[in-house]
């Protein structure tokens, strides 16, 4: 399927594609902007026009129309712009709700950090119910999606923004016994393991070096974590090197996760080493306890596999375990999705992360579905709405409550990520990574550094308000290590120049 779209404002065209997307799926957008073309029911036409203190978007396609009126902003540019965006691509959900029928659960949202919206309006002054009622009427979000932002909300007090002078850790392992089908990931094969010696031999040295550039600044880390890939895959010795650097150059962390992630590369050696390290938090992710699922996406292990890393943990003192899940898995049907469920409630972990299964464009599954297929298809898998709902009602149930949540594009019926804990359980990483409230140093290939700054410095003081009640009192700027490995192993010193450019940025400007 091919769209288009003709609009007055062609800078947002990427974010009104992404309008298209939650109805249509992953189609192909051509930008008409500034052409004649021939109207019909594949051309979504955009006109603004100001009528007095109001922003006026009408919308156009084949024998449809909707009219969107919107207050006009005053203040800061930066604030001026989002708002003008919102009302764009608000008129064009509108149109899109009247020609389809469809009324997606996160309504006009198309970022993938709802909770942002919440708590804009918490920053407004409103009450819980008034923010939440907010989030409903503006955006057309359903109300149970919108009281789960409020559930998060009350998950992350007092825990959502670090202390100053502190910052958040990321280590990233891109290595994995085998490649999900689904994976999009800056990860491969392990294959022959010719690369796992030169890579900690490079990610060592970005530790260290940023371990120093860290002391000169006088920050403190408060959380680290260590992501992949699968950082288990690699030899004992290696990971041992890794977190012996790393805790060196970082010392004084309150929380340290590492994602043994895959059953089969989890034993007695690498959990032992992990407890010498004071590793409190580890993953042990099933993502299905299907055996014909786990075959189907690349998984080399079982769900007896699962149960028993699992096991092996927790006699070995790990009381803090997280478990993946992922819903509308290929072949899957809720009654095996319930089946995986059944099996971690058993289980009984500390908590439980529930994917909606997005297939990627750079994923074989997208590649078989998709390009394979001779066309785009929507990405939504029959039932996946009904696993996620039957996960939300029975971990809740059983003690686990939402305490992050993010969104991605080519989701299973434009549905969420959320994160589950038992209370004092959250993990304090993945709320300030997922929100962006805390500063996150990232090493290894394909991490990305995003640092936080305070954007009131450079902002004239009778607009700090209204910049505050638009949550943008903080500016984010990031720096990304290059994703090749053999890249990353070549021009590690110009990834950690990269990080000092943020870190002092001071030095830049003489």
């Amino acid at each position: 399927m091919k769209l288009r779209i003709r609009t007055d404002c062609p800078s947002f065209y990427s974010d009104l594609c992404d309008v298209l997307r939650l109805f249509y799926g992953d189609v192909t957008v051509e930008d008409c902007s500034g052409q004649e073309v021939v109207p019909g029911d594949d051309l979504f036409d955009h006109a603004l026009t100001v009528e007095g203190d109001v922003w006026v978007d009408r919308w156009r396609s084949g024998g449809h129309a909707a009219e969107r009126r919107t207050p006009v902003c005053h203040g800061h540019p930066l604030e001026v712009k989002r708002m003008r965006k919102r009302a764009a691509k608000a008129g064009l959900y509108d149109l899109l709700v009247e020609i389809t029928g469809v009324r997606p659960p996160w309504g006009s949202l198309t970022g993938i950090r709802p909770t942002r919206l919440y708590y804009e309006g918490v920053e407004m002054g409103l009450s819980r119910d008034a923010a939440v009622a907010r989030v409903i009427r503006e955006f057309d979000v359903s109300p149970d999606r919108a009281a789960l932002l409020a559930e998060i909300a009350a998950m992350q007090e007092g825990i959502l923004r670090p202390a100053d002078g502190e910052f958040d850790l990321y280590i990233g392992i891109p290595f994995c016994t085998t490649r999900c089908s689904y994976c999009s990931f800056a990860s491969g094969e392990i294959g022959d393991g010719r690369l796992v010696a030169p890579y900690v031999d490079a990610l060592a040295r970005e530790i260290q070096l940023c371990g120093a550039m860290i002391r000169e600044r006088g920050l403190k880390l408060r959380a680290g974590y260590v992501g992949g890939g699968t950082p288990t895959a690699i030899p004992c010795a290696d990971l041992d090197r890794i977190l012996t650097e790393a805790q060196r150059a970082f010392p004084g962390a309150v929380e340290w996760t590492v994602e043994a992630g895959r059953p089969d590369t989890i034993d007695a050696e690498k959990l032992t080493m992990l407890r010498a390290h004071g590793v409190g938090r580890i993953s042990v992710n099933p993502q299905t306890f299907s055996d014909e699922t786990l075959v189907r996406i690349g998984r080399r292990h079982s769900g007896a596999d699962t149960v028993r890393a699992y096991e092996l943990a927790r006699r070995m003192g790990f009381d803090d375990i997280n478990m993946d899940l992922i819903a509308a898995l290929p072949g899957e049907t809720p009654e095996v999705f319930s089946c995986t469920l059944d099996r971690v409630i058993e289980l009984d972990p500390q908590s439980v992360t529930v994917h909606s299964l997005a297939i990627k464009r750079s994923s074989r599954l997208h590649e078989k579905l998709h390009v394979e297929s001779g066309g785009h298809a929507p990405a939504a898998q029959s039932g996946a709405a009904e696993m996620i709902a039957m996960a939300r009602r029975r971990l809740t149930a059983g003690g686990w409550k939402p305490y992050y949540l993010y969104r991605q594009k080519y989701m299973a019926g434009n549905l969420e990520n959320v994160g589950y804990a038992k209370p004092g359980r959250a993990c304090l990483y993945n709320i300030g990574n997922m929100e962006e409230t805390a500063s996150v140093l990232a090493l290894g290939a394909g991490a990305i550094t995003k640092w936080l700054y305070d954007r009131e410095a450079n902002v004239p003081e009778a607009e700090v308000e209204a910049l505050r009640f638009a949550n943008l009192q903080l500016r984010i700027e990031r720096a990304p290590n290059v994703r090749n490995v053999e890249q990353y192993i070549a021009r590690v010193d110009e990834m950690v120049a990269r990080k000092r450019a943020l870190i002092f940025p001071e030095e830049a400007k003489r």
